[in-house]
This record gives C-alpha cells, sequence and structure tokens, in this order.
C-alpha cells in the first residue's frame, strides 16, 4: 500500500489524464500554493493537482524568471513550459511568495492552459480583518467556477467539498499519530509521500487507501533501528533521496513542518452555516508559513510555537532546517527560528537546498550532525 502513494507521486501526471478520462464533465486545475482553497473546487467536480518540480535543471524558466530567484519555481515553470502539464483545463495561485507568483505569472503568458484565476489570500493573517476580507474574495472565486464550470456550486456541494478534504485530514493525522512511537511503524519519508501524494490525486481514492493503510499499519514492524528523532523545517520539500539518505545513516524524521507536509493538512474547516466563510477561516487560521505569520506587536503569532509543540510532543533529538535556495521567506525565517529551536533545547542544523544539488555531499554534514546530538546526550 505505501508503494501505492509513491507510485502516484512518480506517474503524478498519468493519475491526472486517467482522471480526465473517467470524469469526462469533471476538469483539472493545477494550483502553485496550498493556500489556494480546494474545497470549493472539488464542490465544482474539479480535480486540484499541486504543480511540482521535476528536480531537473531549469533551463526553460531563464528567460522568465530571474536565475537567482528559488530553483522550485523556476523547476516548476520549465514543467510546464516543456509541456509536461499539457492536460491542465485551468491553473490558479493564492497569493504566495513572489518567486512563486513570478512562476504563475509567466505561465498565463507562456503555457497555454485555457483558464486561469489569481486568488488575493491575505498576507496578514493574524489580522482580524484577514478572515471577512478573504470570505469575500473566496465568493468571488466561487462565482468565477461556476461561471467557468457553467454551473452552480450549492451548500450541498460545498458541504461535499469540505467533507472530501477534512477526511483526508483527519486520516493524514492518524498516520502522523503513529510517529510518536519509540519505533515507529512508518519513515519520515513514508509519510511525507503519503502527503504528495494526496496533492497530486483524488482525495477521495487516496482517503481510502490511507484508511486501508492504517488498519494494517499498527502493527507495521520495521527492521530497523530509528535512530536519532529528528524534525525537519523549512521551504517546499519533495526531495525524496534526500529524506532516504538521512534516514539510513541513523536517523527518523518523526515530524515535519512543510507546505508539502503536515502544514498542509494539520487543520480542519470548522463547520459553519455560511460555507465560505467556514473556509476562510481555515485558511487563515491554519499553522501559516513565513510569508504569512506576521504583522503587529500584539498579534498572536502561531508559526513558532506550533513548531515547537510540534518538537516536544514527538520528543525530538534535532531539527534539520532546509532552505531552497534565495528562498526570501524561509532565509528571513530560519535565522530566528533556529535561535528559537536551540533557546529551547532543540539542537539544529542549517542546510540550502538546489532542486539538481546530489545528496551525497549533504551526507558528511548530516552523519555529524545526528553523531554530535548522540554524543551530548551519553554525556548528559
Amino acid at each position: 500500500m505505501i508503494e501505492k502513494f509513491q507510485e502516484w507521486y512518480q506517474n503524478r501526471h498519468d493519475f491526472a489524464r486517467r482522471w480526465k478520462e473517467e470524469n469526462p464533465d469533471g476538469k483539472v486545475v493545477g494550483y502553485f500554493c496550498t493556500y489556494v482553497p480546494e474545497e470549493i473546487l472539488y464542490a465544482a467536480n474539479i480535480l486540484p493537482v499541486r504543480i511540482l518540480g521535476g528536480h531537473e535543471p531549469p533551463a526553460l524558466a531563464t528567460p522568465h524568471v530571474f536565475d537567482m530567484w528559488c530553483p522550485f519555481c523556476r523547476d516548476c515553470l520549465s514543467q510546464g513550459l516543456a509541456g509536461k502539464y499539457d492536460y491542465l483545463d485551468g491553473v490558479m495561485i493564492a497569493q504566495s511568495c513572489l518567486h512563486v507568483r513570478q512562476a504563475f505569472g509567466a505561465w498565463q503568458v507562456h503555457v497555454p492552459t485555457p483558464w486561469s484565476y489569481y486568488l488575493c489570500m491575505p498576507n496578514a493573517v493574524r489580522s482580524p480583518r484577514s478572515r471577512p476580507f478573504f470570505a469575500g474574495e473566496l465568493a468571488d472565486f466561487k462565482k468565477a467556477v461556476e461561471d467557468w464550470a457553467g454551473k452552480p456550486i450549492t451548500d450541498e456541494d460545498l458541504d461535499r467539498g469540505i467533507d472530501i478534504l477534512n477526511t483526508n485530514r483527519r486520516l493524514m493525522k492518524q498516520v502522523y499519530e503513529l510517529r510518536k512511537e519509540e519505533n515507529p511503524p512508518i519513515t519520515g519519508t513514508e509519510a511525507m509521500t503519503m502527503v504528495w501524494a494526496s496533492q497530486l490525486v483524488d482525495k477521495r481514492e487516496h482517503s481510502l487507501l490511507v484508511e486501508e493503510l492504517l488498519r494494517d499499519l499498527p502493527n507495521r514492524k520495521l527492521d530497523r533501528d530509528p535512530g536519532v528523532r529528528l524534525m525537519i523545517v523549512g521551504s517546499e520539500n519533495d526531495d525524496r533521496p534526500f529524506m532516504e539518505m538521512v534516514e539510513s545513516i541513523g536517523g527518523t524524521f518523526v515530524i515535519d513542518d512543510h507546505c508539502t507536509g503536515s502544514r498542509y493538512f494539520w487543520d480542519e474547516v470548522v463547520p459553519n452555516e455560511n460555507r465560505i466563510q467556514a473556509i476562510a477561516d481555515r485558511y487563515c487560521d491554519r499553522v501559516p508559513c513565513p510569508t504569512k505569520d506576521f504583522g503587529q506587536e500584539d498579534w498572536e503569532r502561531k508559526r513558532f510555537p506550533h513548531i515547537l509543540n510540534l518538537a516536544r510532543d514527538y520528543r525530538v533529538q534535532g531539527a534539520v532546517l532546509i532552505q531552497q535556495k534565495f528562498c526570501d521567506p524561509h532565509e528571513c525565517d530560519i535565522p530566528s527560528l533556529r535561535r528559537y529551536l536551540e533557546g529551547n533545547g532543540i539542537p539544529c542544523y542549517f542546510l540550502e537546498f538546489e532542486v539538481t544539488v546530489p545528496v551525497g555531499q549533504f551526507r558528511i554534514r548530516v552523519e555529524a550532525f545526528i553523531e554530535q546530538i548522540t554524543a551530548e546526550e551519553l554525556f548528559e
């Protein structure tokens, strides 16, 4: 079953093409950022598919996005320019970082896609004005989807979309709960592969497979020493070879904070008679990324305390902080986060990623970090 998630991740385009054949009345929309409200898309029988890079040299993006901008956004655009996403009926973004927004803008101009939408997601989500503002933006988005799809989205449709997403979020949290065990029955690489797959396939199929896996997972015994309990935090991360490498040299990622990991599914939509407001509340209140968690001094900050609580709940012994090269939001975030975690007794190690950098150069550095944690705990 776990291999099926890996198959979905690797063959993401095949799944979407097959889905279109099996759902002739449906559409497929690619999205750049996890602040996109998938509930509304599912309500309209639209399959949302996250646009991810191929971990290939993004040479095709060079004329359209500065080379000094993050390699992830350039890789995503390059995949589109190469025709890898030629099955998309639409493409959209919820306001994210400047680099991803530039990739989306270039996609609109240079990658033939019938429909596109820019959703104005507020940056200062901790502001009390963010919820009513975003609800208004979602009402406009819902109307645009209705006009494009040629049919109304009813409250029953929205309830269905909310249930599809909440069910999947609830199931994935159950999987992550099992990672708290002394010897987790699932590795960090496997767990995050499940999250990657959930962003690429129909959530209903994904949830059925997760339910099946959860029946067997508590009794699964891995023939490996879990070693040092690690947390991984930072920029978008679907770098499976890196995860596998770390978990082969004496560590296990027991928890993560990524938009391709726990941050994606951690919070549910709380039912409300006003469905659009309920969805808006969820995306404003969810665990924020560094582009969102800022504002006036009297606004409650959420990101750092949440990460520390995860580290404590999962008994983390060390944190690996990663940043896509030139990723401005995380580049500004990580120094403060490192001081915050180390000030609370969580040792940290920083790595800067490129989408095509071989993992070998990281091996000796991570080994040294793991050995340092082990040695310090022996002498305590």
